[in-house]
């Protein structure tokens, strides 16, 4: 059998432009309990914020205007519940932590994640630091969950 001898050369540059994949840096993110939970292509800390009930407000379909985000959720589906508001009722296809159970996001629609215009993570049940608590993990909401 003749001997197969590959080379290969890498070069790189101080003066290359950064490429579109290597600006889009993925951030992931876990439950307080520790199990990996979303990766995205954005800080969440700088998405918008939903007035009813300050969750994070992720855009998973295109608009004219803004770009959806990239990312996956790795999380387990929960019965829908209906939350009392106070301009009504509104139904919550919720979405828990493969662990521990948490509540971590929901959406207006029926699964699978994406389904809809947005899916909403839940204020303080995501962390950058595996481990660690987030700050706003127990505050306390005024939502009212009937079933």
């Amino acid at each position: 059998m003749p001997k197969i001898i590959s080379r290969s050369a890498v070069s790189s540059s101080l003066d290359a432009q950064p490429t579109a994949s290597s600006a889009a840096a993925l951030r992931v993110y876990y439950c307080i309990c520790g199990e990996f939970i979303l990766v995205i292509d954005r800080n969440i800390a700088a998405l918008p914020r939903r007035k009813t009930d300050n969750a994070i407000v992720i855009r998973t379909q295109d608009t004219p205007d803004v770009k959806a985000c990239v990312f996956k959720l790795n999380t387990v589906t929960g019965d829908p519940v209906l939350v009392e508001r106070a301009e009504g009722h509104e139904r919550q296809y919720r979405f828990m932590c493969p662990r521990c159970s948490l509540l971590i996001a929901y959406q207006s629609t029926p699964p699978p994640v994406k389904s809809g215009e947005y899916v909403y993570i839940v204020p303080g049940s995501l962390t950058q630091v595996q481990g660690q608590v987030p700050a706003d993990a127990f505050e306390e909401g005024d939502d009212v969950v009937t079933t």
